[in-house]
């Protein structure tokens, strides 16, 4: 069994800095491609960036220049530095990572809550 668990969440002021962590545990070989998903009350759950086994990253463009994803293989941890939150990142930002049990699988984090509010 797999599991994915986010850590990093909590209230922060608009202006302000937050760094997300999303740890794969469990029996397995390997975590290759690893996204960040966001969900806002009452919206649909959306891309906000992914990184690759190799470390290559994509963002989508409302937080390009504020949001840097990361990882560190060797803790099967990987990171969502988030910089200059504004009130409209607020959601619940969950992870999701393709990993290697036997074949490869998805597996989707619990999600933790981010809150911009002054």
């Amino acid at each position: 069994q797999v599991q994915l668990v986010e850590s990093g969440g909590g209230l922060v002021q608009p202006g302000g800095s937050l760094r997300l962590s999303c740890a794969a545990s469990g029996n397995f070989v390997r975590v290759y491609h690893v996204a960040w998903y966001r969900q806002a009350p009452g919206k649909q759950r959306e891309l906000v960036g992914s990184i690759r086994s190799g470390g290559d990253t994509n963002y989508v463009d409302s937080v390009k220049g504020r949001f840097t994803i990361s990882r560190d293989n060797a803790k099967n941890t990987v990171y969502l530095q988030m910089n200059s939150l504004q009130p409209e990142d607020t959601a619940v930002y969950y992870c999701n990572a393709d990993v290697v049990t036997i074949g490869i699988r998805n597996y989707w984090g619990q999600g933790t809550q981010v809150t911009v509010s002054s």
